[in-house]
């Protein structure tokens, strides 16, 4: 009200007799004034977990999901029929305001005959947000560029950003790698600042079979394929092409390739004159993704990273392993590390000279490893699957997923045992020695926690990815191989591992088709659990295992 203005009612009731139109003016401005009072306060956002347990509780989430997906504010991302349990259905929705998609927000439904057996997922209500962006795509790739000082080719997105105040605010999506990181920067698309940023580096015609040496001194058949009188890296006995491409040591090109500066051609694959392969790197490269492409698609009959056998890039010599001390500090991940980059590329790193340690370990050509490159492959189906955001306990789940399905790799090639060649539950021990960096039977062992008491809070490592892969990890090993868990005294019986198939399809089948993208480790139990019970049956030894493993370690 102004405040030199009489309160309107004693106008009405002193003031000279008005006309009849200035007094309908008068009683409507006062009506609107009175029914504005009364209204409630705009409905606040809300961020939903769907996760329910029973069908009272599954049916109760229900109509959320379905009004959302009339409205058109789900949106059908994925529709896959389930090729282990006939007749059931899976598909994944992903949440838009206004057309934009908002980041984080997905839904996976599984259905039978038509009708939802489970649903996972996070959405967000009453989302409030300007969607029209002021800046441009090109302006926002342009700031991306000059912040992490390379240049990007690939195509930033317009998405939604939930915020930890409740806000929303609208964003432009962009990926940068340097050789050190894989960072997503989140530029406000209004204002073209930095609203968020976080790692997403996730470490770790006609055909002929030649002979090669790997790096461990095995020699190995290599599916390569001759060009121009020589052999080059390409295997097409496999449905995907899966190359392996030399970089030569230039991390300069290797960098531009990653942002989609510059393609690779054939001229850069490995090559040799008599296919008998020495090149150890390129040999494990691309044999190890071979075997990795065979596991998943005998036991599991999935087709590649995205089930549809998209092409699988391998990357070796990224940058050279003589220049590494003058070198590391600007792209140690080119060294030290594998990972994933996302669109089918790994990146294995060179390792370190002889002789020379960091840490007290010894560092030797990453792709050396059968459950490094496991681990590496099992990020891009992650990314084509359940899209498990890279922080926080989605992130750890996303670490320790890759480290289940790179233990099934090796279990799956390998006798059990101990040495050179030999499947165990330890991660990356064939070429970072002595022993690995993590360990699935124990993981206190490694600094990494085993309960969900002993869980890292802090904002480190994306908040915790491989630190609290841990927990994830050990309820994998205790549901094959039973055991006590050290913080908790609880014990578990194992499946055996005559039955080890039983809970690897378990853990697949929820990781892959169950997870929404912002799953939490409480998410994750009753989505495998769900999932023994839709292979195997209600109270079978799977489910068993699997929900006494969790419980275990803490997750209930």
């Amino acid at each position: 009200m102004h405040p030199h203005r009489r309160d309107p009612l004693r106008d009405l009731s002193a003031a000279r007799p008005r006309s009849t139109s200035t007094l309908a003016v008068a009683l409507v401005a006062l009506l609107l004034t009175s029914a504005a009072a009364q209204q409630p306060a705009p409905a606040q956002p809300r961020r939903v977990t769907l996760a329910p347990q029973s069908t009272t509780e599954l049916r109760a989430a229900m109509p959320m999901v379905d009004g959302m997906r009339r409205a058109g504010e789900l949106r059908s991302r994925s529709v896959r029929n389930d090729p282990q349990v006939r007749g059931r259905v899976h598909e994944r929705f992903d949440q838009y305001h206004r057309g934009v998609r908002v980041f984080g927000a997905d839904v996976a439904q599984q259905t039978s005959n038509g009708q939802a057996v489970s649903v996972y997922g996070t959405i967000y209500e009453n989302v409030e947000v300007e969607t029209s962006a002021t800046v441009t795509a090109e302006a926002a790739r342009t700031t991306v560029a000059d912040l992490a000082g390379v240049e990007i080719g690939r195509e930033p997105e317009l998405v939604i950003l939930p915020r930890p105040d409740g806000t929303f605010i609208l964003t432009w999506r962009v990926r940068a790698a340097t050789g050190a990181d894989v960072r997503v920067y989140f530029l406000d698309a209004r204002t073209g600042a930095v609203a968020f940023d976080y790692s997403d580096f996730k470490s770790q015609t006609q055909s002929a079979v030649g002979r090669g040496t790997g790096v461990l001194g095995d020699e190995k058949k290599v599916s390569v394929t001759p060009s121009g009188g020589q052999f080059v890296t390409t295997d097409r006995l496999r449905p995907p092409a899966l190359n392996t491409y030399d970089m030569k040591g230039n991390y300069q090109r290797t960098i531009q390739y990653l942002n989609h500066a510059i393609q690779l051609g054939q001229g850069d694959l490995a090559t040799d004159s008599d296919n008998v392969w020495t090149d150890a790197a390129a040999v494990d490269a691309q044999v190890h993704t071979g075997w990795t492409y065979d596991y998943f698609f005998k036991r599991h009959n999935r087709r590649g990273l995205d089930n549809q056998n998209i092409a699988i890039v391998s990357i070796v010599h990224p940058a050279n392993r003589n220049e590494v001390f003058q070198l590391f500090s600007t792209v140690p991940e080119f060294y030290t590390n594998a990972g994933y980059y996302g669109d089918g590329v790994m990146v294995y790193g060179e390792g370190l000279p002889p002789n020379v340690t960091s840490g007290g370990l010894s560092f030797n050509y990453f792709s050396g490893a059968l459950d490094i490159v496991a681990h590496e492959l099992t990020h891009g189906v992650t990314d084509y699957s359940s899209g498990l955001i890279y922080m926080n306990e989605s992130g750890a789940l996303n670490e320790a997923f890759s480290d289940m399905m790179g233990t099934a790799v090796e279990f799956f090639f390998q006798q059990p045992g101990s040495g050179n060649f030999r499947a165990d539950y330890l991660i990356g021990e064939d070429t970072i020695r002595p022993g690995g960096f993590r360990s699935m039977a124990d993981p206190l062992a490694y600094g990494d926690p085993d309960h969900y008491s002993r869980r890292f809070t802090g904002t480190a490592d994306n908040g915790g990815v491989h630190i609290n892969s841990g927990i994830a990890n050990h309820a994998y090993y205790l549901a094959i191989e039973g055991g006590t868990n050290r913080t908790s005294g609880v014990s578990v019986q194992g499946v055996g591992v005559g039955n080890r198939e039983q809970i690897e399809r378990v853990f697949y089948r929820a990781f892959t088709q169950m997870l929404p993208a912002n799953a939490t480790f409480a998410v994750a139990r009753s989505a495998t659990i769900q999932a023994a019970r839709d292979i195997f049956g209600a109270n079978s030894n799977a489910e068993r295992a699997i929900t006494q493993a969790w419980t275990a370690v803490g997750i209930s």
